[in-house]
């Protein structure tokens, strides 16, 4: 940890103390100089994050001290108590959702939700099948999913707990829940028979769990 003193707040600044941040494999692939979004070095880890807004100058003109606000882009450095931007750096969020939802918020939903409305148009009763589903970005397709009243076929790797996953995943919306095995020796005829064959396919894992989705698609 380094202790670093914070510029001073200009006429467009906002200061910020950061109240939570996640830790994304992206992050970790940012510091290895893998992902294909390098900050300039000396750079602060962390792209995702809630901070409450401490002070404002005096040409701020839509934040407030107390406000929670979330960096707009990549490379913010969440990882830190505080920081001093520019109000253009931020967007505000709504205090009526919890700490660790407005923290993750900007990321895996936002990726869902483009995944969901990019690729195929998608209307009520049509289905989707995913694997990697209990993964942040698969929980949020889940949801979504479930609000725009699209079915979701969920394959999930076998586990221990996989009836409380099941379950869980559930509780989120998800119209069926299946194992990779159970998926390689049963198939998905009988899920079929219920609703149509799949117009969009989402693969997070690759391999041979990518083949069980590309090959159960309409």
């Amino acid at each position: 940890m380094e202790q670093v003193l914070l510029p001073p707040v200009g006429d467009g600044g906002v200061r910020v103390h950061m109240l939570a941040a996640p830790i994304n494999p992206a992050d970790i692939n940012m510091i290895q100089g893998t992902y294909p979004i390098l900050c300039p070095l000396p750079a602060v880890g962390g792209n995702e994050g809630v901070a409450e807004v401490i002070e404002v100058g005096s040409d701020v003109t839509v934040l407030r001290p107390g406000d929670w606000v979330l960096p707009i882009d990549a490379c913010f450095g969440t990882w830190r108590t505080g920081a001093v931007c520019e109000e253009d750096d931020l967007i505000s969020v709504s205090k009526d959702i919890s700490l660790l939802e407005a923290a993750t918020v900007f990321v895996n939903p936002c990726t869902a939700y483009r995944m969901l409305h990019d690729f195929q148009t998608l209307t009520p009763g049509c289905t989707l099948i995913q694997n990697g589903s209990n993964s942040a970005v698969g929980q949020a397709v889940i949801q979504i999913a479930a609000a725009l009243g699209l079915k979701t076929i969920n394959i999930i790797r076998g586990r221990p707990n996989c009836a409380e996953l099941i379950e869980e995943l559930r509780s989120l919306g998800a119209d069926y829940v299946i194992t990779e095995e159970e998926v390689m020796s049963s198939g998905l005829c009988q899920i079929f028979e219920e609703v149509p064959k799949p117009k969009l396919g989402l693969n997070c894992v690759g391999g041979l769990s990518g083949g069980l989705v590309l090959s159960n698609l309409e």
